[in-house]
Protein backbone atom coordinates (compact mmCIF):
# COMPACT_ATOMS: atom_id res chain seq x y z
CA UNK A 1 0.00 0.00 0.00
CA UNK A 2 1.07 3.78 -0.40
CA UNK A 3 0.50 6.67 1.01
CA UNK A 4 1.67 10.27 0.94
CA UNK A 5 4.65 11.28 2.62
CA UNK A 6 5.07 14.92 2.22
CA UNK A 7 5.57 17.39 -0.87
CA UNK A 8 9.07 18.95 -2.41
CA UNK A 9 9.22 22.54 -2.43
CA UNK A 10 8.36 22.34 -5.95
CA UNK A 11 4.92 20.39 -5.02
CA UNK A 12 6.26 17.34 -6.14
CA UNK A 13 4.35 14.67 -4.15
CA UNK A 14 6.70 11.74 -2.38
CA UNK A 15 4.94 8.92 -1.23
CA UNK A 16 5.60 5.88 1.00
CA UNK A 17 5.08 2.45 0.17
CA UNK A 18 4.87 -0.44 2.96
CA UNK A 19 5.73 -4.15 2.10
CA UNK A 20 5.21 -6.69 4.93
CA UNK A 21 5.46 -10.71 4.51
CA UNK A 22 7.44 -13.12 6.47
CA UNK A 23 6.91 -11.18 9.58
CA UNK A 24 8.95 -8.27 8.32
CA UNK A 25 7.59 -4.74 7.79
CA UNK A 26 9.55 -2.87 5.32
CA UNK A 27 8.73 1.38 4.34
CA UNK A 28 10.21 2.90 1.29
CA UNK A 29 9.99 6.31 0.02
CA UNK A 30 9.98 7.41 -3.88
CA UNK A 31 11.97 10.43 -2.97
CA UNK A 32 15.90 8.95 -3.06
CA UNK A 33 14.74 4.97 -3.00
CA UNK A 34 14.83 5.25 0.50
CA UNK A 35 14.28 2.30 2.74
CA UNK A 36 12.49 4.33 5.84
CA UNK A 37 12.13 1.41 8.09
CA UNK A 38 12.71 -2.33 8.47
CA UNK A 39 10.61 -3.79 11.59
CA UNK A 40 11.59 -6.84 12.19
CA UNK A 41 10.56 -9.38 15.86
CA UNK A 42 13.62 -10.31 17.99
CA UNK A 43 14.13 -13.56 19.89
CA UNK A 44 11.00 -12.54 22.54
CA UNK A 45 9.30 -11.77 19.47
CA UNK A 46 9.06 -8.14 20.14
CA UNK A 47 9.43 -6.08 16.93
CA UNK A 48 11.69 -2.94 16.76
CA UNK A 49 12.64 -0.77 13.25
CA UNK A 50 16.06 -2.20 12.88
CA UNK A 51 17.43 1.03 10.29
CA UNK A 52 17.83 4.51 10.99
CA UNK A 53 15.09 7.14 9.35
CA UNK A 54 13.47 10.04 9.60
CA UNK A 55 9.60 10.08 10.89
CA UNK A 56 9.48 12.64 7.93
CA UNK A 57 10.36 13.94 4.53
CA UNK A 58 11.83 16.83 6.41
CA UNK A 59 14.13 15.30 8.36
CA UNK A 60 16.01 13.60 4.73
CA UNK A 61 15.67 16.91 3.02
CA UNK A 62 17.57 18.89 5.84
CA UNK A 63 20.15 16.19 6.45
CA UNK A 64 20.80 14.73 3.02
CA UNK A 65 24.78 13.39 3.80
CA UNK A 66 24.28 10.68 5.92
CA UNK A 67 22.41 8.95 3.49
CA UNK A 68 20.33 7.35 5.04
CA UNK A 69 18.46 4.19 3.50
CA UNK A 70 18.77 5.88 -0.13
CA UNK A 71 19.54 4.29 -3.66
CA UNK A 72 23.01 5.35 -4.67
CA UNK A 73 24.24 6.65 -7.65
CA UNK A 74 25.13 6.81 -10.67
CA UNK A 75 28.38 6.03 -8.62
CA UNK A 76 28.24 4.65 -5.38
CA UNK A 77 31.22 5.89 -3.18
CA UNK A 78 34.34 7.79 -4.21
CA UNK A 79 36.15 8.61 -7.71
CA UNK A 80 39.31 10.48 -7.36
CA UNK A 81 39.69 14.03 -8.38
CA UNK A 82 36.07 13.99 -9.69
CA UNK A 83 37.49 12.69 -13.22
CA UNK A 84 38.15 9.53 -14.28
CA UNK A 85 38.99 8.50 -18.36
CA UNK A 86 36.92 6.80 -20.76
CA UNK A 87 38.08 5.80 -24.54
CA UNK A 88 40.28 8.64 -25.21
CA UNK A 89 37.97 11.25 -23.18
CA UNK A 90 38.30 12.59 -19.12
CA UNK A 91 35.16 13.10 -17.85
CA UNK A 92 34.87 15.65 -15.08
CA UNK A 93 32.16 15.01 -12.36
CA UNK A 94 30.87 16.85 -9.42
CA UNK A 95 33.28 17.02 -7.18
CA UNK A 96 31.06 16.78 -3.66
CA UNK A 97 33.47 15.49 -1.10
CA UNK A 98 36.36 17.94 -1.10
CA UNK A 99 38.31 17.51 -4.42
CA UNK A 100 36.81 13.95 -5.13
CA UNK A 101 33.01 12.67 -6.31
CA UNK A 102 30.99 11.04 -3.81
CA UNK A 103 28.13 9.01 -4.11
CA UNK A 104 27.09 10.46 -7.51
CA UNK A 105 27.92 13.95 -7.20
CA UNK A 106 25.87 16.94 -5.14
CA UNK A 107 22.05 15.55 -6.76
CA UNK A 108 22.74 11.47 -6.89
CA UNK A 109 20.29 9.06 -7.46
CA UNK A 110 19.21 9.11 -3.20
CA UNK A 111 17.97 13.17 -4.40
CA UNK A 112 15.80 12.36 -7.12
CA UNK A 113 11.98 11.55 -6.89
CA UNK A 114 11.31 7.62 -8.43
CA UNK A 115 8.72 6.35 -10.38
CA UNK A 116 7.40 3.25 -7.96
CA UNK A 117 4.96 0.55 -9.19
CA UNK A 118 3.99 -2.81 -7.19
CA UNK A 119 5.94 -5.82 -8.44
CA UNK A 120 4.71 -9.36 -6.77
CA UNK A 121 5.42 -9.20 -3.56
CA UNK A 122 7.50 -5.95 -4.07
CA UNK A 123 8.12 -2.37 -5.80
CA UNK A 124 9.63 -1.61 -8.96
CA UNK A 125 11.32 1.55 -9.12
CA UNK A 126 13.07 3.47 -11.99
CA UNK A 127 14.11 6.31 -13.45
CA UNK A 128 16.11 7.98 -16.51
CA UNK A 129 18.99 9.94 -15.61
CA UNK A 130 20.31 12.08 -18.54
CA UNK A 131 23.42 12.61 -20.35
CA UNK A 132 25.75 14.86 -18.35
CA UNK A 133 23.90 14.90 -14.66
CA UNK A 134 26.51 15.11 -12.20
CA UNK A 135 29.07 15.17 -15.55
CA UNK A 136 28.37 11.52 -16.46
CA UNK A 137 28.48 10.27 -19.83
CA UNK A 138 25.36 8.63 -21.14
CA UNK A 139 21.79 8.13 -20.91
CA UNK A 140 20.86 5.97 -18.20
CA UNK A 141 17.72 4.20 -17.36
CA UNK A 142 17.98 2.79 -14.21
CA UNK A 143 15.21 -0.24 -12.74
CA UNK A 144 15.66 -1.35 -8.79
CA UNK A 145 13.31 -3.57 -7.55
CA UNK A 146 12.54 -4.23 -3.78
CA UNK A 147 11.18 -7.70 -2.85
CA UNK A 148 10.38 -9.14 -0.27
CA UNK A 149 10.43 -13.15 -0.39
CA UNK A 150 8.26 -15.51 2.17
CA UNK A 151 11.14 -15.94 4.63
CA UNK A 152 10.94 -11.95 5.17
CA UNK A 153 14.40 -11.78 3.24
CA UNK A 154 14.87 -8.03 1.47
CA UNK A 155 15.77 -8.65 -1.83
CA UNK A 156 17.30 -5.65 -4.33
CA UNK A 157 17.90 -5.90 -7.88
CA UNK A 158 19.14 -3.25 -9.94
CA UNK A 159 19.35 -3.10 -14.05
CA UNK A 160 20.56 -0.55 -16.17
CA UNK A 161 21.46 0.05 -20.22
CA UNK A 162 23.08 3.19 -21.75
CA UNK A 163 23.07 4.93 -24.73
CA UNK A 164 26.93 5.93 -24.22
CA UNK A 165 29.97 4.23 -22.71
CA UNK A 166 29.98 4.89 -19.23
CA UNK A 167 30.60 3.72 -15.62
CA UNK A 168 28.25 2.82 -13.25
CA UNK A 169 28.35 1.21 -9.55
CA UNK A 170 25.03 1.28 -7.78
CA UNK A 171 24.21 0.26 -3.76
CA UNK A 172 21.40 0.91 -1.15
CA UNK A 173 23.10 2.76 2.22
CA UNK A 174 21.51 1.31 4.70
CA UNK A 175 22.27 1.73 8.53
CA UNK A 176 21.64 -1.36 10.63
CA UNK A 177 21.34 -1.49 14.09
CA UNK A 178 19.52 -4.71 15.17
CA UNK A 179 19.35 -3.90 19.14
CA UNK A 180 16.99 -1.19 17.32
CA UNK A 181 18.28 1.79 19.71
CA UNK A 182 21.47 2.76 21.27
CA UNK A 183 25.51 2.30 19.74
CA UNK A 184 26.05 -0.86 16.78
CA UNK A 185 29.73 -1.12 17.91
CA UNK A 186 28.40 -4.46 19.91
CA UNK A 187 27.52 -6.10 17.03
CA UNK A 188 29.36 -8.88 15.96
CA UNK A 189 30.19 -9.25 12.27
CA UNK A 190 31.66 -12.09 10.12
CA UNK A 191 33.08 -10.98 6.53
CA UNK A 192 34.38 -13.02 3.72
CA UNK A 193 37.32 -11.19 2.79
CA UNK A 194 40.76 -12.10 2.90
CA UNK A 195 41.75 -8.43 1.44
CA UNK A 196 40.80 -4.75 1.73
CA UNK A 197 41.65 -1.59 -0.24
CA UNK A 198 43.56 0.46 1.98
CA UNK A 199 42.86 4.50 1.57
CA UNK A 200 44.90 7.88 1.69
CA UNK A 201 43.88 10.37 3.47
CA UNK A 202 40.65 11.30 1.44
CA UNK A 203 39.47 7.86 1.17
CA UNK A 204 40.80 6.96 -1.98
CA UNK A 205 42.02 3.53 -2.86
CA UNK A 206 46.15 3.66 -3.13
CA UNK A 207 45.47 0.62 -5.64
CA UNK A 208 47.26 -1.84 -3.37
CA UNK A 209 44.79 -4.55 -2.25
CA UNK A 210 46.19 -5.43 1.40
CA UNK A 211 45.90 -8.90 3.24
CA UNK A 212 43.57 -8.61 6.68
CA UNK A 213 45.34 -11.02 8.79
CA UNK A 214 46.90 -10.38 11.95
CA UNK A 215 44.71 -6.71 11.06
CA UNK A 216 41.86 -4.94 12.47
CA UNK A 217 40.49 -5.28 9.58
CA UNK A 218 39.88 -9.73 9.50
CA UNK A 219 36.47 -10.70 10.10
CA UNK A 220 36.93 -13.94 8.88
CA UNK A 221 36.32 -14.90 12.67
CA UNK A 222 32.89 -13.35 14.00
CA UNK A 223 33.85 -10.29 16.44
CA UNK A 224 32.80 -6.69 17.51
CA UNK A 225 33.13 -3.91 14.93
CA UNK A 226 33.76 -1.37 17.26
CA UNK A 227 33.99 2.01 15.63
CA UNK A 228 36.76 3.63 13.39
CA UNK A 229 35.70 1.57 9.69
CA UNK A 230 34.46 3.35 6.29
CA UNK A 231 37.23 0.49 4.14
CA UNK A 232 36.09 -1.37 1.29
CA UNK A 233 36.88 -5.13 1.75
CA UNK A 234 37.29 -7.21 -1.72
CA UNK A 235 35.10 -10.07 -1.13
CA UNK A 236 36.79 -13.44 -1.83
CA UNK A 237 33.97 -14.68 -4.30
CA UNK A 238 34.30 -11.81 -6.77
CA UNK A 239 32.16 -11.32 -9.06
CA UNK A 240 29.15 -13.68 -9.82
CA UNK A 241 25.99 -14.14 -11.84
CA UNK A 242 23.62 -14.81 -8.65
CA UNK A 243 24.14 -13.32 -4.99
CA UNK A 244 26.45 -15.57 -2.61
CA UNK A 245 26.49 -14.73 0.74
CA UNK A 246 29.50 -12.46 2.58
CA UNK A 247 28.87 -11.24 5.61
CA UNK A 248 26.50 -11.52 8.74
CA UNK A 249 25.62 -9.22 11.34
CA UNK A 250 24.82 -10.15 14.76
CA UNK A 251 23.38 -8.66 17.80
CA UNK A 252 23.66 -10.72 21.02
CA UNK A 253 21.26 -8.64 23.05
CA UNK A 254 18.29 -8.79 20.80
CA UNK A 255 19.31 -12.49 18.98
CA UNK A 256 18.95 -10.63 15.61
CA UNK A 257 20.66 -11.82 12.69
CA UNK A 258 20.98 -10.16 9.28
CA UNK A 259 22.84 -12.03 6.52
CA UNK A 260 23.69 -10.32 3.49
CA UNK A 261 24.30 -12.15 0.27
CA UNK A 262 25.30 -10.02 -3.08
CA UNK A 263 26.66 -10.92 -6.55
CA UNK A 264 29.09 -7.50 -6.28
CA UNK A 265 32.46 -7.87 -5.51
CA UNK A 266 33.49 -5.35 -2.30
CA UNK A 267 31.50 -4.80 0.65
CA UNK A 268 31.62 -1.31 2.20
CA UNK A 269 31.79 -1.16 6.06
CA UNK A 270 30.86 2.24 7.66
CA UNK A 271 30.07 1.92 11.41
CA UNK A 272 29.00 5.85 11.34
CA UNK A 273 31.49 7.55 12.60
CA UNK A 274 30.27 10.71 11.40
CA UNK A 275 26.93 10.72 12.53
CA UNK A 276 25.05 13.50 14.74
CA UNK A 277 22.34 15.24 15.47
CA UNK A 278 18.80 12.83 15.73
CA UNK A 279 21.46 10.03 15.48
CA UNK A 280 24.64 9.17 17.74
CA UNK A 281 27.81 8.49 16.38
CA UNK A 282 28.16 4.75 15.88
CA UNK A 283 24.46 4.53 15.56
CA UNK A 284 24.10 1.94 13.05
CA UNK A 285 26.47 -0.26 10.65
CA UNK A 286 26.74 0.51 6.77
CA UNK A 287 27.04 -2.64 4.64
CA UNK A 288 27.35 -1.35 1.31
CA UNK A 289 27.64 -3.86 -1.42
CA UNK A 290 29.52 -2.34 -4.48
CA UNK A 291 32.25 -2.31 -6.96
CA UNK A 292 35.34 -1.21 -5.83
CA UNK A 293 35.92 3.13 -4.82
CA UNK A 294 37.84 4.88 -7.99
CA UNK A 295 37.74 1.68 -10.12
CA UNK A 296 37.48 3.95 -13.18
CA UNK A 297 40.85 5.15 -12.31
CA UNK A 298 42.24 1.49 -11.30
CA UNK A 299 42.55 -0.57 -14.50
CA UNK A 300 43.38 -3.44 -12.48
CA UNK A 301 39.78 -3.34 -10.15
CA UNK A 302 36.94 -5.17 -11.34
CA UNK A 303 35.93 -2.68 -14.32
CA UNK A 304 32.48 -0.66 -13.92
CA UNK A 305 32.10 0.00 -17.46
CA UNK A 306 28.67 0.10 -19.16
CA UNK A 307 28.88 0.19 -23.35
CA UNK A 308 25.63 0.46 -24.81
CA UNK A 309 23.72 -3.22 -26.36
CA UNK A 310 25.10 -4.23 -22.33
CA UNK A 311 22.93 -4.55 -19.61
CA UNK A 312 23.99 -3.91 -15.61
CA UNK A 313 22.79 -6.25 -13.43
CA UNK A 314 23.33 -6.60 -9.63
CA UNK A 315 22.02 -8.43 -6.55
CA UNK A 316 22.27 -7.81 -2.72
CA UNK A 317 19.93 -9.84 -0.77
CA UNK A 318 19.47 -8.90 3.09
CA UNK A 319 18.42 -11.97 5.31
CA UNK A 320 16.49 -11.17 8.74
CA UNK A 321 16.52 -13.51 11.48
CA UNK A 322 17.22 -14.46 14.85
CA UNK A 323 18.92 -16.48 17.08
Amino acid sequence: MSELFGTLSDGTPVHRWTLERGGVRVRVLSYGGIVQSVEVPDREGRTADVVLGFPGLDGYLAHPEPYLGALIGRYANRIAGGRFPLDGVTYALEQNDGPNSLHGGARGFDKRVWEVEPAGHGLRLSRVSPHGEEGFPGRLAVTVTYTLDASGALRIAYEAVTDAPTVVNLTSHGYWNLSGSGHAGGHELRLAASRYTPVDAGLIPTGALADVTGSRFDFRTPRKTGSGYDHNFVLDKGVTETAEEVAELYDPASGRVLTVATTEPGLQLYTADQLGGRFAPGGGIALETQHFPDSPNHPDFPSTLLRPGGVFRSETVYGLSVR
